[in-house]
């Protein structure tokens, strides 16, 4: 059951990433990428990373994908749609592509085909399996200045992108 779960969630994030290059509209390609994010939240928790999965909903398909759709609403989108497709960036992004598969295929053609999937990793005995505590833990006791740093660069990067949005008054 596991393997078909993650064959099309595998499947949607390659249907829905190639919408995400292919598409003229910026909303329609946002909204592909959110389908991709599912995608990628569905084979971590067909790995069973149930954690990593919902992070990726709320954090990414949630949180970042508002800030792309505020930036898209900042565009002028019908000079963006009237915008002639380049050539040589077709040409070059192909090859581009051609070369990333190429090397995925490298990669997966060095590693033999097994008989069955791994055995699942059993944590060490005598330790609780709470992830998400310790996670939290480690963020707000030992990383909480980088966790606060990282804080003031994204109200920075807010800040920044309300003033570049801000029209010039005309006289």
């Amino acid at each position: 059951m596991d393997s078909i779960v993650f064959t099309i969630a595998a499947a949607v994030m390659l249907i829905f990433g190639i919408g995400v290059v292919l598409n003229r509209n910026p909303v329609a390609s946002a909204l592909c990428l959110v389908m991709s994010f599912v995608g990628l939240a569905a084979l971590f928790i067909s790995l069973d990373a149930h954690f990593l999965g919902i992070i990726q909903i709320l954090v990414y398909a949630g949180a970042v994908m508002v800030l792309f759709l505020f930036i898209i609403m900042l565009l002028d989108l019908r000079a963006e749609e009237r915008r002639k497709l380049n050539a040589w960036a077709l040409i070059g992004g192909g090859l581009v592509a051609l070369c990333f598969v190429g090397t995925l295929l490298h990669v997966l053609g060095r590693f033999p085909a097994g008989e069955g999937a791994a055995p699942p990793l059993q944590p060490p005995e005598g330790t609780a399996y709470e992830d998400t505590k310790a996670l939290g833990t480690l963020l707000f006791t030992r990383y909480v200045f980088h966790v606060q740093v990282i804080g003031l660069l994204l109200l920075g990067a807010t800040i920044g992108v309300v003033a570049l949005s801000k029209k010039e008054p005309t006289r």
